[in-house]
């Protein structure tokens, strides 16, 4: 084994990748979320070469993390290729519909209160184009951000039973 190769193993990413069954890899990026990639890894024969492509998966998620997930995925699909791993699909991850209804529910109640999008986003001192994001649930936002656009609407984040 060449020394880069040696080293690139013993490399410790961030991001965690196993085989699920013969066509799926559950990855579990930086911040947590879990995606499901379909792919070939799991029918390797060969544990070396399994464990060498789990391990550029992790390198891809970690080079390429993003709280804008949208964006984020784009570039991991692009770095598969380029790295002669082939995605036959990937998930959104295991947070979209929180992304998603977190997103509608500014919206709505920016439009109960006639608040335009790009004003909002100025009160927040959010870019407006993050606004658009969240509000179609395509940009993981932290409890900072999420924070300021609460009390820009009046509004403030608690935890709520299911």
């Amino acid at each position: 084994m060449n020394k880069e190769l040696k080293k690139f193993l013993e490399t410790e990413f961030k991001t965690k990748a196993k085989v699920i069954d013969s066509k799926v890899v559950e990855v579990t990026a930086p911040d947590g979320e879990v995606f499901q990639v379909l792919c070939q890894v799991g029918k390797y024969i060969s544990q070396e070469t399994r464990n060498y492509e789990l391990h550029i998966i992790e390198a891809i998620f970690d080079k390429n993390y993003s709280n804008d997930k949208e964006l984020m995925i784009n570039n991991i699909w692009r770095d598969a290729i380029l790295n002669g791993i082939s995605f036959m699909g990937m998930s959104s991850g295991d947070r979209q519909c929180e992304r998603t209804r977190i997103g509608n529910r500014i919206r709505q109640i920016r439009d109960e209160r006639g608040i335009e999008a790009r004003d909002l986003a100025k009160l927040a001192d959010v870019d407006a184009a993050n606004l658009s994001r969240i509000e179609n649930g395509k940009y993981s936002v932290g409890i900072d951000i999420l924070s300021k656009i609460a009390a820009s609407l009046g509004k403030k984040i608690d935890l709520v039973d299911i």
